[in-house]
């Protein structure tokens, strides 16, 4: 008869193993992730499942679940994985002499307000660091769980214990149109805000801005006749045309030499908050790193 496991058997690496199947939902994605063969993942979370007495993945509806006492053991098992990755950081860190990689995940918006300065700074001042950037849209939360980037940078709340969280800037929504466009065509009134032809940024999936909810919670809508995933060509598709935009104040001004911008009548007031997980919180290079984004900020 086959013996279960002894649990003080399970390593680091299984554990691990475990946090990103339970993260990516997907055996295969795992697999990809840690460069290895999906039967070896099979395997690990066979092992997983006779060392812990429970199947820790369940098909329901054509999907994988996970199972409650997963849930508990990807919990308390991810603290242990930070707090052990958290002993091989070195105590002390010279920016000028450091050589490491770090993944931040965000979207246009900071990408276009915040890194360039930041880039610049740390060109000068620790040109060993390497940053990677992934798009974060509404999977930032899910970044940082199965440790694909070391920060969040956006207008996205986490809660929890194993979150840390800084805010950065506060913004408001600001309305945009051609730079070429006769100054009184930009709308004077809640009403001509709402009535004149408008493109809606919705950054993709689920987002929804502050000032469109601020707009439906009025009971009120706006004319919208163009939806777009990113505000990146905003400006030229705004030229030549009788359409405006809301934009957040700070991308407005990144966009001053292409577009004139107005007071918004929903300013849909939001923050942008710097967000990681115990697994850097006490690294001496990410605090130093996230001072350097503050300062920026």
């Amino acid at each position: 008869m086959k013996s279960n496991p002894d649990p003080l058997s399970i390593d680091f690496a299984a554990l691990r193993t475990l946090r990103l199947v339970h993260g990516y939902r997907s055996f295969s994605r795992a697999a990809e992730t840690l460069n290895i063969n999906q039967s070896t993942v099979s395997y690990t979370i066979d092992r997983l499942r006779r060392a812990f007495g429970d199947p820790l993945f369940v098909r329901q509806g054509g999907r994988m679940v996970s199972t409650e006492r997963c849930e508990e053991i990807v919990a308390t098992s991810s603290r242990m994985l930070d707090e052990v990755l958290q002993l091989a950081e070195p105590r002390a860190f010279d920016p000028g002499e450091a050589e490491a990689e770090i993944t931040i995940s965000c979207n246009y918006y900071e990408r276009a307000t915040i890194l360039p300065q930041l880039m610049r700074n740390l060109r000068r001042s620790a040109p060993g660091l390497r940053i990677s950037i992934l798009t974060s849209t509404v999977e930032g939360k899910q970044h940082l769980d199965r440790g694909e980037s070391d920060l969040l940078i956006g207008p996205v709340r986490i809660e929890g214990s194993n979150y840390f969280r800084r805010t950065l800037l506060s913004e408001h929504a600001v309305m945009v149109m051609a730079r070429d466009a006769p100054p009184d065509r930009m709308p004077r009134s809640e009403a001509e805000f709402l009535a004149v032809p408008q493109v809606v940024v919705n950054y993709g999936d689920s987002w929804r801005s502050r000032f469109l909810m601020e707009i439906a919670a009025a009971g009120k809508s706006l004319n919208q006749v163009m939806s777009i995933p990113s505000p990146a060509t905003l400006p030229e598709l705004l030229e030549g045309t009788d359409m405006i935009a809301t934009l957040p104040s700070r991308l407005a001004e990144h966009f001053k030499d292409r577009v004139q911008a107005a007071p918004c009548p929903f300013p849909g007031q939001f923050e942008i908050d710097l967000t990681w997980t115990s697994r850097t919180h006490h690294s001496a290079m990410h605090v130093w790193l996230r001072d350097q984004i503050a300062r920026v900020c």
